[in-house]
C-alpha cells in the first residue's frame, strides 16, 4: 500500500460521509418550505408546528453537511495537488459560482429564516426559506456540472499540461451534467422522502393524529414523483454512459466481451436477454462493448496499463442503487394506495416505513460509488489518471495520520448527528401559539 491508496481511501470516506447529508438537505429544505407555505395559505396551526419541527431537523443536517464539506477542499490541496493544478482553470468558474452565488444565497437566507420568526413580515420570512431551498438546488447544479466534466470533459484545451477553459457555457450545459443533475436531485428528494416517512411512521405508531397522516401523504407524493424523475433520467444516463463511458457500463454489467443483443444481469446467473442493449441504445440487437475488448483498445490508445475499474464494486453498486431505490419508491406508491380517500395508515405500514429508513441512503451512496469508482483509473476521463493526480510530496505516514484523524472525527460527528436527530424526533413538535380565528379565515390579514 502506498500514499495513493490511502489518499483514495481518505477521499472516498470523507466524500461518501459528506454525501449522506447533501441529499437530505436538498429535499428536506423544499419540504419545510412547502409546509410553511401551507401554513401561510391556511393559517392552520398544525402546519406551523410541522414547519418548525422538520425545520430543526433540516438545520441539524445542514450544519453537519457544512462541517463535513469543508474537508473536501483541503484534500484537493493536501493530497491531490497534481489534480488541482490540472483542473483548476476549469473548476474555478463553476465552483466560484457555487460559493459566491448559490451557497451564499442559501446560507444568508437560511440565517434570516432562523432568526426571522416574529421579526420579519410573514411573507418575507416565507420567501427566505424558499430562497434557501432554491439556493441548495442551485448549489447542487454547479457542483454536479464540475463533477460531470470529469466524466465527459468539454469546453477546454490542454495548454502546458493544464486544462484551460475555452467555453464556460459548454461546461455548464455538458450533456452529462444535464442528465446527472435531475437524476441526483431527484434521488435527493427520494432520500428526504424516506427520512420524512420514517419520522411520520414513528409518530403514527404513537398517535393517530391527522397531522402525521397528512405529512406522510405529502412525503409519499414527493417520493413517488421523485422516483419517476430518477427512473427517467437514469435511462438517459445509461444511454450517455454507452457513448461516453463504455468501460463503466461494461463493468456495471460484468460484460467482458463485445456482445450484440447483450443481456441485463439481474443477479449473478439471472439474465434478461437483450435488455442491456435496448436500455443502452433503444435497439435490442445493438452491440455493447465488454471490459476485455475495451482494455485492449485503451492500451492501443493510451499505452500500457489497467483501464478497468473495480468490477465487483461497480457491479454491486449498480444493483444496490437500483433495487433499494425501487424498493423505496415502491413503498411510497403502496402507502399512497393504502391511505387513499382519507383512510388511516395501517400500523404495519408505519412500521415498515421506519424500518425502510436505510434503503434510500444506501441507494444514493451506491449510486455515488458507481459514479466515481466507475470512472477509475481516471480522475478526468481520457486526460488525467488518478495515479498522476496525487500530491508528489505527501508521504504514506502523513496520509495515514490524516485518514485516522478524519475517520475518528467523522465517527464522533456521526454519533452527535444521530443523537441530535433522535432526541428531536422523540421530543416531537412543540405547541405553537394559537392562531386567532380571524387570521385562519383571512390569511392576508396576518400582514
Amino acid at each position: 500500500m502506498d500514499a495513493l491508496d490511502l489518499a483514495r481511501w481518505q477521499f472516498g470516506v470523507t466524500t461518501v460521509y459528506h454525501f449522506l447529508f447533501v441529499p437530505l438537505t436538498i429535499g428536506l429544505g423544499v419540504f419545510v418550505a412547502g409546509l410553511q407555505t401551507a401554513w401561510h395559505r391556511t393559517g392552520k396551526e398544525h402546519y406551523l408546528r410541522l414547519t418548525k419541527f422538520f425545520g430543526k431537523l433540516f438545520l441539524i443536517n445542514f450544519a453537519m453537511g457544512v462541517v463535513t464539506g469543508i474537508v473536501q477542499e483541503f484534500q484537493f490541496g493536501m493530497n491531490w495537488s497534481e489534480y488541482s493544478t490540472f483542473v483548476g482553470d476549469v473548476f474555478g468558474a463553476p465552483l466560484a459560482l457555487e460559493a459566491l452565488l448559490a451557497f451564499f444565497m442559501e446560507s444568508t437566507f437560511l440565517g434570516l429564516w432562523i432568526f426571522g420568526w416574529d421579526r420579519l413580515p410573514k411573507r418575507v420570512h416565507l420567501a427566505c426559506i424558499w430562497a434557501a431551498a432554491i439556493g441548495s438546488n442551485i448549489s447542487a447544479y454547479f457542483i454536479l456540472a464540475a463533477n460531470a466534466w470529469m466524466k465527459h470533459p468539454v469546453g477546454y484545451e490542454v495548454v502546458d499540461g493544464k486544462a484551460r477553459m475555452t467555453d464556460l457555457w459548454a461546461v455548464l450545459t455538458n450533456s452529462t451534467a444535464l442528465a446527472q443533475v435531475p437524476h441526483v436531485v431527484g434521488a435527493a428528494f427520494v432520500v428526504a422522502g424516506g427520512f420524512i416517512l420514517a419520522v411520520c411512521g414513528y409518530w403514527l405508531l404513537r398517535t393517530r393524529a391527522d397531522m402525521w397522516r397528512g405529512a406522510a401523504r405529502a412525503a409519499l407524493v414527493m417520493t413517488a414523483i421523485a422516483g419517476a424523475v430518477v427512473a427517467g433520467t437514469g435511462d438517459t444516463s445509461a444511454k450517455l454512459m454507452y457513448e461516453q463511458q463504455p468501460m463503466k457500463l461494461a463493468a456495471a454489467e460484468g460484460l467482458e466481451r463485445d456482445t450484440a443483443g447483450a443481456a441485463f444481469t439481474v443477479a449473478p446467473g439471472i439474465e434478461i436477454p437483450k435488455v442491456l442493449s435496448f436500455l443502452s441504445t433503444n435497439d435490442f440487437d445493438a452491440t455493447v462493448q465488454g471490459t476485455e475488448d475495451l482494455q485492449a483498445r485503451f492500451e492501443e490508445r493510451f499505452g500500457p496499463g489497467d483501464y478497468r475499474p473495480d468490477q465487483t464494486v461497480v457491479f454491486w453498486s449498480f444493483r444496490v442503487m437500483i433495487y433499494f431505490g425501487m424498493a423505496t419508491v415502491g413503498l411510497s406508491v403502496l402507502g399512497l394506495w393504502l391511505t387513499r380517500r382519507r383512510r388511516p395508515m395501517p400500523g404495519w405500514m408505519a412500521r415498515l416505513l421506519v424500518l425502510a429508513l436505510p434503503l434510500p441512503l444506501l441507494a444514493v451512496t451506491a449510486g455515488w460509488l458507481l459514479s466515481e469508482v466507475g470512472r477509475q483509473p481516471w480522475t478526468v476521463a481520457g486526460e488525467l489518471l488518478t495515479a498522476s493526480s496525487v500530491s508528489p510530496g505527501v508521504s504514506l505516514a502523513e496520509v495515514a495520520i490524516s485518514l485516522t484523524v478524519f475517520t475518528l472525527l467523522y465517527g464522533a460527528l456521526a454519533v452527535a448527528e444521530a443523537v441530535l436527530l433522535t432526541r428531536h424526533v422523540r421530543k416531537g413538535p412543540e405547541e405553537s401559539e394559537p392562531v386567532p380565528a380571524a387570521e385562519k379565515l383571512e390569511p392576508s390579514l396576518m400582514y
